[in-house]
């Protein structure tokens, strides 16, 4: 999971995204899909492109090419 691959919290991740912790566990335990919002702000956030988040395509390789 990329949030852990960068040492976040549930409540860490939301607090610098401007969502609420319990946004971002119901996300993670599939209670609600992101809002395209919410995909721009992480793909800004980890620096990858959004393509990347929307077709699950997150690998460590892909992660240590765009993540500086």
């Amino acid at each position: 999971m990329l949030r852990l691959r960068h040492g976040l919290s549930q409540r860490g991740l939301a607090n610098a995204l401007g969502f609420t912790h319990t946004h971002i566990q119901n996300l993670e335990s599939g209670r609600s899909l992101p809002s395209a919002d919410f995909v721009v702000h992480v793909a800004r956030y980890f620096a990858i492109p959004t393509d990347v988040l929307l077709l699950d395509e997150l690998d460590v390789r892909h992660e240590e090419q765009v993540v500086v």
